[in-house]
């Protein structure tokens, strides 16, 4: 089975309903008006235009994120905030989201979540990944958040926080009363104990850091929900989707061989992003009327870039391909409410691939041996993906099939033309499912993290 057929059973696991319906729109045309949902856009030029156009479109109003999320978080959130008091909440932490700051929180937490992760395979394990990679998440945004990181009940809490993103579907433009009854109470348990660092003020938290604003108890508390809510699922969505990437087109091994900060990993995994899309589709509001590739819009019409159609138009896996400017990093948004959060979503990405890296330098290949999709989420992503060693890959074995990029020890050179279109998002249901293909025969979620 390809690279692309296999993300492609992962998405429609996810939304086997308006996956196919998006990819059809984007077939039909860049822009199209559909009665319910919205104005979909399905280009990844438009789609940039809008995000950077704060004129005309807005994350307040109408059919907008904070439409879902202000009665579940409040409404100092970042997600849900425009203008002045957007920026000055960003400002105030964005010294959380230094590169230093996040590459230093994960590995530390890398090393005492993932530290015997090789080790453990070269001794013959198998791995679940998809557990190992959720529990440095979870640990990582209970550090930032001030959450006791080895309670229990905290990680209960995660997983029902997962349900409440899961209750998020594209043609539901609010939470009902007893959803939104339902989130307060799961985000009230998870909360509760984040007060104490508001308390503090520990300004290495995000509810200390927004105590020092002058923020209230329950503004800080509202955002730290969010942070738990957003700052868990792209990284446990993606880590494993790269891995299951990178080994079904033949670079695993060079990627584990790769150094931090090199050409060949940066590429390897800013290609697995654009295949896998953290934030599959992002919402605004018109607030003043234009148009868009011709079509009218107007105050309190609904905008659904459809971000995995964008960014799939740039062809198959393929980090040998060249880099579309348009499409470039557009799955964490643009403009003023571009993630806030990927400098730590890429930190663990690297501390993953660090702890794994001994594996190659040991002369022994990562293999995926068993996999199943998960169903009834936001963000597509495995529910199971187990590594194991396998026999080694030549060192001058080629890489992804159909890739005509030329690779070196430390980047991709050149590359021939791209591909067309490939895939996209869609709407949720229930139950997991096991791909038997994969065994040897012989992922609304917001659009910025704040």
């Amino acid at each position: 089975m390809s690279v692309m057929r296999r993300e492609e059973r992962v998405q429609r696991a996810a939304h086997p309903v308006v996956y196919p319906a998006m990819r059809a729109l984007a077939r039909r045309a860049p822009v199209v008006r559909v009665p319910g949902i919205g104005v979909v856009v399905s280009d990844a030029a438009l789609a940039r235009r809008v995000l950077l156009d704060t004129e005309h479109f807005s994350k307040l109003g109408p059919g907008s994120p904070a439409d879902l999320w202000t009665p579940v978080l409040g409404p100092a959130v970042l997600l849900n905030m425009e203008g002045a008091e957007h920026a000055a909440l960003r400002r105030a932490l964005s010294g959380l989201f230094t590169a230093r700051a996040v590459g230093e929180l994960a590995q530390v937490e890398a090393d005492a979540a993932l530290g015997r992760l090789a080790e453990r395979l070269l001794q013959g394990e198998e791995v679940d990944l998809v557990r190992e990679v959720e529990e440095l998440a979870g640990t990582v945004i209970c550090r930032m958040t001030g959450l006791p990181p080895t309670d229990a009940a905290v990680r209960e809490s995660f997983a029902a926080a997962r349900e409440i993103v899961g209750l998020v579907r594209l043609h539901r433009r609010r939470l009902t009363p007893g959803q939104v009854r339902r989130a307060r109470r799961v985000l009230g348990r998870i909360t509760a104990r984040a007060g104490e660092a508001y308390r503090a003020g520990d300004p290495s938290t995000v509810p200390g850091r927004m105590a020092t604003l002058g923020l209230s108890e329950s503004e800080a508390l509202g955002a730290v929900g969010a942070f738990v809510l957003t700052g868990t699922e792209t990284i446990q969505s993606f880590v494993p989707r790269l891995v299951a990437i990178a080994a079904d087109s033949g670079w695993l091994d060079r990627l584990l061989r790769a150094p931090r900060g090199s050409e060949l990993r940066t590429r390897v995994v800013e290609e697995a992003l654009r295949t896998t899309v953290p934030s599959p589709a992002m919402l605004r509001s018109v607030r003043a009327a234009t148009t868009v590739a011709g079509v009218a819009v107007r105050p309190g019409d609904r905008i659904v870039i459809a971000t995995i159609s964008c960014c799939r138009a740039g062809g198959p896996f393929d980090p040998g391909a060249p880099v579309d400017p348009a499409i470039r990093h557009l799955w964490f948004g643009a403009g003023p409410h571009f993630c806030l959060g990927m400098p730590l979503a890429l930190a663990q990405v690297d501390a993953v691939l660090d702890a794994l890296a001994p594996v190659a330098a040991a002369g022994a290949s990562l293999r995926v041996v068993d996999r199943r999709v998960a169903r009834g989420v936001l963000i597509p992503a495995y529910r199971r993906l187990v590594v194991a060693v396998g026999p080694a890959v030549p060192a001058g074995s080629a890489g992804a099939a159909g890739s005509t990029g030329v690779v070196g020890s430390t980047g991709v050179v050149g590359s021939a033309g791209q591909a067309g279109p490939a895939d996209a998002i869609e709407t949720a249901d229930r139950v997991g499912d096991s791909d038997p293909s994969s065994r040897p025969s012989g992922a609304t979620q917001p659009d910025e993290a704040a």
